[in-house]
């Protein structure tokens, strides 16, 4: 049954010492969201502590003509009576309503607004008033989209940052709560017409379901804890798995690709869609690429290196320059100078191989210059009797697609490569006997790579 102190209990389920903190409230007007506003109302009157700070947020959408507005009207009266500051976002023509996705439309505008009111107002948490029968719903259609635990666990009581208190809470409870405590409310008689999937579900299918139990919702009340416990004990084996099978784990994350591959397609499916690989027809092409074969998601590159699955965050990376100019002219009056890559390179790429060029000033064309391979690039490496392409050197020396874009060419100003760094010097440049004016390119340092 819902009361204060029920409520109470649960938020404090949600956040530690949730006095200590600030909330913004998702409130449409509905008999739901009007309870969930007049429970923080008096629980922040019940503590008296100024540090516990709630507003609240409404959007009329226009949708449905006078009965929008006298939501609105509903939620303002509220808070002005209780001295609650109030937020609206009235849509306008500027919001280009869709034909289709009235309500995917409608969910991206409101937590818009949303997150720009929390960043104006410093608001950490938002709250809604989702409720057990939205819950149901959400099992229902998230069965008939095969989604996997996760989904049929539902909507997460805390999901980062968004509080939902009154998830565990029937509507039948919630309506008794505002009858009992005189809560002015308004009903979306929208919801009544059965033109959208969760309408038909919860004017027709949920009423079926309750009519075969009595005590059905509340079986499902406790069949949606279990789920929720499965689903976590089940991500603690996958994040175990998941530790078993790192190699690498620093400014990447390196997974065994022959160790992942003999997991089950379950297994597999959970832990490549933490980095975003989430259809299911991508996992088999993921285990049967070539290697250096490269995958993209949205936030993550993965690159197929032999036996390995290397992760690289996008956003993580750094930013690298085209090119890089390393010496500009050469003053023939000196016989030598030194060039230590360290300064040029050790915020940019990294090498595992300590390295000292000598060069002929005078067989190269200033200013001298570093850059990231081209199509057609070759040069003559040192140890070899001719000439090679860049590309096939780097698949003869094996270097995964990760180390190859960390390699820099130092270039000559007639685009003749010097040397593919840190690896091999191009043998037709270098210094010798007759050599009397010198140039010295070394690497000094050290970092890892794999």
């Amino acid at each position: 049954m819902l009361n204060k102190l029920t409520f109470i209990s649960q938020l404090k389920n949600l956040v530690h010492e949730p006095e200590n903190h600030s909330y913004l409230l998702a409130v449409s007007g509905g008999a739901d969201s009007m309870v969930l506003a007049s429970l923080f109302r008096d629980f922040k009157q019940e503590i008296q502590d100024a540090r516990f700070q709630f507003q609240v947020a409404h959007i009329n959408y226009k949708l449905r003509g006078n009965d929008s507005d006298m939501d609105q009207k509903t939620v303002q009266d509220f808070c002005e009576k209780n001295h609650i500051k109030f937020h609206l976002y009235e849509v306008s023509a500027k919001d280009q309503k869709p034909e289709n996705s009235i309500q995917l439309w409608a969910r991206e505008l409101r937590y818009a607004f949303f997150k720009e009111i929390q960043e104006k107002e410093k608001l950490e948490f938002l709250v809604t008033a989702h409720h057990l029968n939205d819950q149901l719903e959400t099992f229902i259609i998230n069965l008939s989209k095969a989604a996997g635990i996760n989904g049929l666990s539902g909507i997460p009581p805390n999901d980062n940052k968004i509080l939902r208190p009154l998830l565990s809470v029937s509507k039948k409870e919630i309506y008794q709560f505002a009858e009992q405590h005189t809560i002015e409310f308004r009903e979306d008689l929208s919801n009544k017409k059965s033109d959208y999937l969760r309408n038909k579900i919860r004017n027709e299918i949920v009423p079926m379901l309750m009519e075969t139990n009595d005590h059905f919702l509340e079986n499902f009340r406790k069949s949606s804890l279990y789920l929720n416990q499965t689903k976590d004990f089940v991500h603690e084996q996958i994040q175990e798995i998941e530790k078993r099978l790192t190699l690498f784990n620093q400014n990447y994350k390196i997974l065994s690709k022959e160790k992942l591959d003999l997991e089950s397609d379950f297994v597999k499916f959970e832990i490549l869609k933490k980095y975003g690989f989430n259809q299911e027809e991508e996992i088999p092409k993921i285990f049967k690429a070539e290697n250096n074969s490269s995958f993209f998601s949205k936030d993550y590159q993965l690159i197929v290196n032999r036996d390995e699955l290397i992760f690289i965050d996008k956003s993580g990376k750094k930013e690298t320059p085209e090119e890089i100019l390393l010496i500009d002219h050469f003053d023939f009056s000196e016989n030598q100078i030194s060039i230590d890559l360290v300064d040029d390179l050790e915020n940019i790429v990294e090498i595992n191989k300590e390295f000292e060029w000598d060069f002929d000033a005078e067989k190269l064309q200033f200013p001298l210059l570093l850059r990231k391979q081209q199509d057609g690039d070759e040069f003559y490496p040192t140890g070899f009797s001719g000439k090679k392409k860049v590309s096939k050197f780097f698949r003869d020396e094996k270097l995964s697609a990760l180390v190859r874009e960390n390699i820099w060419l130092l270039c000559d100003f007639g685009n003749h490569i010097l040397g593919v760094i840190p690896l091999r010097q191009d043998r037709r440049y270098q210094a010798d006997r007759t050599t009397q004016k010198k140039i010295t390119v070394t690497w000094t340092e050290k970092q890892l790579i794999r």
